[in-house]
């Protein structure tokens, strides 16, 4: 490989860093919940259901996961 090869090679090595680091960084804050959430609702549910049930929208899922999370008592008394 010559020198201006491997020159012109970086950005495409920065990049696929940079797509690394934001997935990463996607899947630690929880950014990616909705698609992990589709992944798995078509593996199991759609395939042991066999029904016409859908997969709830953006809105409804984010809707849902935060009534789960802050609905109850949360103190520690």
């Amino acid at each position: 490989m010559t020198a201006f090869e491997s020159a012109a090679r970086w950005p495409m090595v920065f990049f696929r860093w940079l797509r690394a680091i934001a997935h990463w960084l996607r899947e630690v804050t929880g950014d990616d919940a909705y698609e992990r959430y589709l992944e798995h609702w078509h593996r199991h549910r759609a395939i042991e259901d066999g029904t016409s049930e859908h997969p709830l929208g953006r809105r409804e899922f984010f809707r849902q996961r935060e009534n789960e999370r802050w609905n109850g008592v949360r103190r520690c008394c």
